[in-house]
């Protein structure tokens, strides 16, 4: 069963219709970008930002982005790949979604303005109807960037202009974010990268390591499937159709130093270290049959006029002593 649905998300990929998208090369790292576009996009939902869902890249002959799911719609909320972003306020909400009433809008920053419907609490995992997308504009920067501006007016007091540029250099994908706060009122938001990675579309299960800077204390059980042993998370068993595991990790300090996270595939030998340039408000870290994903939240609140920026950087490196390892 294990083997047949890895088949099945790998068919369902290679057969999937041509959405508008964008190539970015550099010498050694080659990524195919989709584009924003509310009629025609790959992603429609009103979870993650809508700007370079990256559907694949590759460095060195491993892959480390791509299909992770088994059924694709447009607007099934994760129905997405790549280091992709979902911003949220406190208590992780949409901005001003308290205030608005049944039939009212609230923003969801990098989806636009959508519709609250009669509801008893905010279901993030829910897609919205868009009221207002606000306006996207992206541009190519040569061969190796390209940037995607979301401008949003007002709404309830709320406005925004968000800037995001993905470049990759010889072994690095960068993403770079500038989140300026037009409105009258203050943003306050947090936001995360999810990292949906498939290295190498392997599943997930013991040639897998996840590695933190600091020690580890995960906070859910992880139900026999991986455990913690220092600073890393590593895998028990060969995950089946339907296993995940998900909890809070803690154990990292207040600055951006313990940003710092490394996935490694010790049989096909594909290794990424990721640093980011803010310190952690929180992690989680959630993992299925197709991806491993440890997910870090910032804090990008910015007051009125002012702007926010941060950055996220990707190294792919060899695994020295991989099974798989290039000679």
């Amino acid at each position: 069963m294990r083997l047949f649905f890895v088949a099945l998300v790998m068919l369902s990929q290679a057969a999937a219709p041509q959405f508008p998208q964008a190539e970015l090369s550099s010498s050694t790292v080659h990524a195919t970008l989709y584009l924003p576009d509310a009629q025609a996009g790959y992603y429609r939902g009103t979870r993650f930002d809508w700007s370079g869902a990256i559907a694949s890249l590759k460095w060195n002959g491993h892959e480390y982005f791509g299909q992770w799911f088994e059924k694709y719609d447009p607007k099934i909320h994760d129905a997405i790949m790549g280091p992709v972003e979902e911003f949220l306020t406190v208590p992780d909400t949409g901005l001003g979604y308290a205030e608005a009433k049944p039939g009212e809008t609230f923003v969801r920053i990098g989806v636009g303005a959508v519709r609250k419907p009669e509801e008893p609490a905010y279901r993030r995992f829910e897609t919205y109807d868009i009221v207002d997308p606000g306006k996207r504009s992206v541009k190519k920067h040569g061969a190796s960037s390209i940037e995607f501006v979301h401008e949003f007016g007002d709404t309830a007091g709320y406005a925004y202009i968000y800037r995001k540029i993905v470049s990759v250099g010889k072994d690095t994908l960068t993403l770079e974010h500038h989140l300026k706060n037009t409105g009258r009122k203050a943003i306050s938001t947090s936001v995360y990268n999810h990292n949906f990675f498939t290295l190498d579309r392997q599943p997930t299960g013991p040639d897998i390591v996840v590695k933190f800077p600091f020690d580890v204390r995960a906070q859910r059980p992880l139900n026999g499937l991986a455990e913690v042993r220092g600073k890393d998370v590593v895998f028990l068993k060969n995950f089946e159709k339907g296993q995940t595991v998900f909890t809070e990790v803690e154990g990292f300090g207040a600055t951006a130093k313990d940003y710092d996270f490394r996935l490694e595939n010790r049989k096909t030998g594909a290794g990424v270290h990721i640093t980011g340039d803010r310190p952690l408000m929180k992690v989680y870290f959630w993992s299925a049959l197709l991806t491993v994903c440890p997910e870090p939240y910032i804090d990008v609140s910015v007051e009125p006029g002012k702007e926010s920026a941060w950055r996220i950087n990707y190294q792919f490196y060899q695994v020295a002593g991989a099974e798989g390892e290039k000679r």
